[in-house]
């Protein structure tokens, strides 16, 4: 990872995939719920997936997908229970702390922008102390779109100035990178394994990171 940091201004940041492990996220979206799911409708957790996957997908890239109150609605279960009860898993990725401190010494606009639920936030800190290293932490929900959509990144905007073309911007999405893109940010960089338990399925046209060791 080469950064010349003369270029950078402001640091803008992803959380799930990017700076923590996603395999908490994984594995309570794709193990715990459904078993969660199985036992409350007296299905086999086989059943629960068949049900809950295109539930996922229909709203995949929403701000509903990433909204805990959404799904406790629609499946008729605690959200933020059941995800405090894996909330062992919630880890930082190689690096990522090192990264931080790096981060800020080099510049005062450092920002975590991130689509998960302020909630889901809050637990995460609770875990890994993550909000030490931050002025500002942002949730999509507060900016009335997922990073996904070109309006995420008006509204970032108007919320606190910041020059596209001065910026750095890691996230592990490549549909979010490419958004990010088109809005003009210049300084980008994917994630090549976001979940430590699992092997990126496919390949990232922007720069790849291992960990957060850096030049």
């Amino acid at each position: 990872m080469k950064i010349n940091w003369s270029e950078i201004t402001t640091i803008l940041l992803d959380m799930d995939g990017t700076l923590l492990d996603l395999h908490f996220d994984n594995y309570f979206w794709l193990h715990h719920l459904p078993k969660i799911y199985s036992s409350k409708k007296r299905i086999s957790e086989a059943q629960a997936k068949e049900v809950l996957e295109p539930l996922l997908q229909a709203h995949q890239g929403t701000l509903n997908w990433y909204c805990v109150n959404f799904w406790s609605e629609q499946l008729g279960v605690n959200i933020m229970q059941h995800k405090a009860e894996v909330a062992h898993k919630i880890r930082y990725r190689p690096q990522a702390e090192v990264f931080l401190k790096i981060c800020k010494q080099q510049v005062q606009d450092l920002r975590l922008i991130t689509n998960g639920h302020r909630e889901v936030l809050e637990l995460k800190i609770a875990h890994t102390e993550l909000d030490q290293y931050f002025e500002e932490m942002i949730c999509s929900h507060e900016l009335g779109a997922a990073k996904e959509e070109p309006r995420f990144w008006q509204a970032l905007h108007e919320r606190k100035a910041f020059d596209p073309a001065s910026t750095l911007f890691i996230d592990d999405s490549e549909a979010v990178l490419d958004t990010a893109c088109e809005y003009g940010i210049k300084h980008i960089f994917s994630i090549s394994k976001p979940d430590s338990a699992n092997h990126r399925k496919t390949q990232s046209k922007y720069p790849m990171l291992d960990t957060f060791l850096h030049k």
